[in-house]
């Protein structure tokens, strides 16, 4: 079976590893408070993509920051085009790999211009939310490229998982991912500190110290906005976990492929390193170190439910030049 060439392989990895890093930059950029280290809101061009007016960003930490996180993600870009103008010149047969490639660069395109709108419009929340939202997906996307490249994979029958498993999977990827953008949404609101609930880090500590519980009680929804935004981060949460174990019992109960049975277990132990994180992040007062443990455990986790649920899926193999239309849609 004709697969993409080696270096394509080697260049979606490098692109999917490369994503993985721009995420955990932005933890970075969040924890450092330097998401307007270029500029303030209505900077216009002299805060985005300028910094500061200028091409370089200076000595200021936080717009060095700032600017690094925008050099991996332009790098990003470019490796994401190199991608599908490959995918397009070189692997023609490919057609779903040519189609996800050129997907996958109109995704980096619409992120950086989200990128550019969440300056602008000083780190809104909604904003923010979407950007590390859009963030997941590419990385979903590049996974699915990576995967799509592999030999042993083309063609072949996808993994069975029996009844109702590809639902649970795909359930249960939607809600870690529904999570991760529910906690980008409450990152956000550090912007409202005091003037809407009294405290000086927005919704992350509207519930005090506490957890499970939130200012006495287990989930007070209609107490606060803040206290609201933080319950619904929880709320995703804690369907999230128990539709992962769910996926991950059935896993190991049904077996259904060796990588599926690996997934599942490293899926368990992140998961289960994710939920302490997370309440660490709620019971101790230094927590930057913790906040970007817990944004890159989460990227994981999304990254192994994906995978586990990609494998579901049968790459299509290569239509041969001339092939009749059947055949290829057969494919």
């Amino acid at each position: 079976m004709t697969a993409p060439s080696p270096r394509y392989r080697q260049l979606a990895l490098a692109t999917l590893l490369l994503t993985f890093l721009l995420i955990v930059i932005g933890g970075i950029v969040r924890v450092s408070d330097s998401g307007l280290g270029c500029g303030p809101a209505d900077s216009g061009f002299h805060g985005w993509p300028f910094c500061n007016g200028d091409v370089a960003p200076g000595v200021d930490l936080n717009s060095i920051i700032e600017y690094t996180h925008r050099v991996v993600a332009s790098v990003v870009g470019l490796m994401m085009l190199a991608l599908a103008v490959l995918a397009r010149r070189n692997h023609r047969e490919h057609r779903t790999l040519v189609r996800v490639a050129i997907a996958g660069f109109v995704l980096v395109a619409a992120q950086g211009a989200l990128g550019g709108a969440v300056v602008e419009e000083n780190l809104e929340e909604e904003l923010v939310a979407a950007h590390l939202g859009l963030a997941m997906l590419l990385l979903g996307v590049l996974f699915w490229i990576w995967r799509a490249t592999k030999p042993e994979t083309i063609g072949s029958d996808p993994a069975d998982g029996g009844p109702r498993y590809r639902p649970l999977a795909w359930i249960a990827s939607v809600a870690v991912l529904c999570t991760i953008v529910a906690g980008g949404y409450m990152a956000g609101t550090q912007n409202y500190g005091r003037a809407d609930y009294q405290l000086g880090d927005g919704a992350h500590h509207a519930c005090g110290k506490e957890f499970p519980t939130c200012n006495g009680e287990f989930m007070p929804f209609g107490e606060a906005r803040l206290v609201d935004i933080h319950l619904t981060h929880r709320l995703f949460m804690y369907i999230a976990v128990l539709l992962v174990l769910a996926l991950v019992v059935v896993t190991l109960r049904r077996r259904p492929a060796p990588g599926l049975v690996r997934g599942a277990w490293v899926a368990l132990v992140i998961l289960l390193l994710q939920v302490l994180v997370g309440a660490l992040n709620v019971w101790l007062e230094e927590y930057e170190a913790l906040i970007l443990l817990h944004l890159a455990l989460g990227t994981l986790l999304w990254w192994t439910v994906v995978a586990m649920t990609l494998s579901l899926y049968r790459v299509p193999s290569p239509v041969l030049a001339g092939a009749p239309v059947a055949n290829a849609a057969a494919a």
